[in-house]
């Protein structure tokens, strides 16, 4: 009987690795430039296709000045109250899915920018919330 030694058939997988390790690896900085190059692209292209867009879809001639919103705010999950100029002429409208309805016409004014008691709120919030963070940490 013949005898058969497996011993060299053996290293034959560990010798191919090996060499397959020796092989230089390509410079990690190539492969980095060439990413944030695609990246770059991709932003470019996607900012110049916002922008095409937003050129498109603008309103032109009289209509491009003619509506402006002035306020919003919404009162349920889908449903908004939204205060419209049109030249002299403020609109107050509801607005849900699938549905426009003016609430109110009035004469174009002028907004406050707080309403009446919310002056220091702000202010009032921070001086609580400064004495509940001394309050926690001196306990």
């Amino acid at each position: 009987m013949r005898k058969i030694c497996l011993t060299p058939l053996a290293a034959l997988p560990h010798a191919a690795l090996a060499q397959q390790a020796a092989a230089p690896l390509p410079a990690a900085g190539i492969n980095f430039l060439q990413m944030l190059l695609g990246l770059g692209a991709v932003l470019a292209v996607l900012v110049g296709t916002l922008w095409l867009l937003k050129r498109l879809t603008a309103p032109k001639g009289i209509a491009a000045g003619a509506l402006r919103v002035i306020a919003g705010v919404s009162v349920g999950p889908r449903e908004r109250v939204v205060l419209l100029e049109l030249e002299d002429t403020w609109l107050l409208v509801g607005v849900a899915p699938g549905q426009v309805s003016a609430v109110h016409q009035m004469p174009r004014g002028s907004l406050a920018t707080a309403a009446p008691g919310e002056e220091g709120r702000g202010q009032d919030f921070a001086a609580r919330l400064k004495q509940l963070m001394e309050r926690k940490h001196a306990g």
